[in-house]
């Protein structure tokens, strides 16, 4: 697998691994990253006004715990991971732990705690436009964040001892990766938050950072929908999974109780905001991903510069596609084009900008 930084704005990638094990590359990217892990403890108001005073509570222990026991033991490897960045980056374990478990928690934080518009829990609303035609197959994604995530991300390429190695876009302090990213085995994907109701959620179950995680290390797309759906998570998600090998992309939405349904993407565009689509799950209403489905389907689609002119859309004032601002940012583009076997990186509206990285996926070894 080859990189290639042609730009790097804001962005930077660090190489770790092989390590003597999974503490060890958890402790070097916590330390790499130690300033930018502790600007964002200080600063992510849901982690301040939220997170934090529900966990010094007597209520939030039996989650805590549960979370905690739950996870260690299906995933040890990434909870040592976990650790290690911690620790690497001098961080409190607990911070490093709410940050990374924030969706499978703030449905059980009171409400009446919530003081703020700024501290709304949705941070990671995202886009995707995906097709396979005998023309062209690609996946391409924006990844959505609350305010409190800008300048707070990097690029890890993760070399393992098996010999696989990953390249994942990773959130300060957080497990690689809850956004996107790909391995030398040729498999990429993307993600797409989805909003349950609360009787949906499984308290103290498995947390999607570690599915994620775990989705890194895939190495068909068989295995890849076995690490999504046997998981029993605490909260769905939506995953694309594209495998470049086979030219396929599956779009998996997941839900909590080993429910999920799959959707192979085809000749037909196919655009996935912030709902489900075809999982039947009880769901909250979201203007937000509702607008940007109507908008998406309006814009052409026909092109791969179609799809960033899509992603790069801001002509809805209040729910555009491409974001900027006051709560929720754009932080970057990702476009994995299955043909060219190629993984680009965008900083900046993908409509007007170059790719900062481009990736070969290709698996010569």
């Amino acid at each position: 697998m080859e990189s290639n930084n042609v730009i790097g704005k804001n962005l930077e990638i660090f190489e770790v691994g092989p390590c003597e094990n999974a503490y060890q590359m958890g402790f070097m990217i916590g330390q790499r990253f130690s300033k930018m892990i502790k600007s964002r403890l200080a600063t992510d108001l849901i982690l301040q006004n939220q997170l934090l005073p529900f966990a010094q509570t007597p209520k939030s222990q039996p989650l805590l715990q549960s979370l905690a026991i739950t996870n260690k033991k299906k995933f040890p490897e990434y909870w040592d991971e976990l650790l290690g960045t911690a620790d690497g980056s001098g961080s409190p374990f607990l911070e490093i732990m709410l940050l990374n478990f924030r969706k499978e928690i703030l449905p059980f934080v009171p409400q009446t705690t919530v003081d703020s518009k700024n501290d709304d829990d949705t941070n990671d609303d995202c886009s995707d436009i995906l097709l396979v035609s005998d023309s062209m197959a690609v996946a391409a994604h924006n990844e959505d964040a609350n305010v409190a995530l800008v300048g707070h991300t990097y690029l890890i390429k993760g070399i393992l001892s098996n010999g696989i190695s990953f390249t994942a876009y990773t959130y300060a302090g957080e497990l690689p990766s809850c956004a996107f990213g790909f391995n030398s085995l040729g498999m990429a994907f993307t993600l797409n938050s989805v909003p349950p109701t609360e009787e949906e959620i499984v308290a103290g179950a498995i947390g999607r950072n570690f599915v994620s995680r775990d989705l890194l290390e895939a190495q068909s797309i068989d295995d890849a929908l076995k690490r999504v759906h046997s998981p029993e998570v605490s909260i769905g998600h939506s995953y694309n999974v594209i495998d470049i090998r086979t030219r396929r992309i599956l779009n998996i939405e997941t839900a909590s109780r080993n429910r999920y349904s799959i959707r192979e993407v085809g000749t037909e565009p196919f655009f996935h905001a912030n709902m489900y689509l075809h999982l039947h799950v009880q769901q909250a209403h979201d203007d937000n991903s509702l607008c940007r489905g109507e908008r998406a389907a309006l814009l052409p689609k026909r092109s791969k510069s179609d799809f960033l002119s899509l992603l790069g859309n801001n002509k809805d004032a209040k729910y555009p596609i491409y974001m900027t601002g006051p709560l929720l940012y754009t932080l970057c583009t990702a476009v994995i084009d299955l043909d060219e076997q190629t993984f680009s990186i965008m900083e900046g509206n993908p409509k007007e900008t170059e790719a900062s990285f481009v990736f070969s996926m290709s698996s010569r070894q």
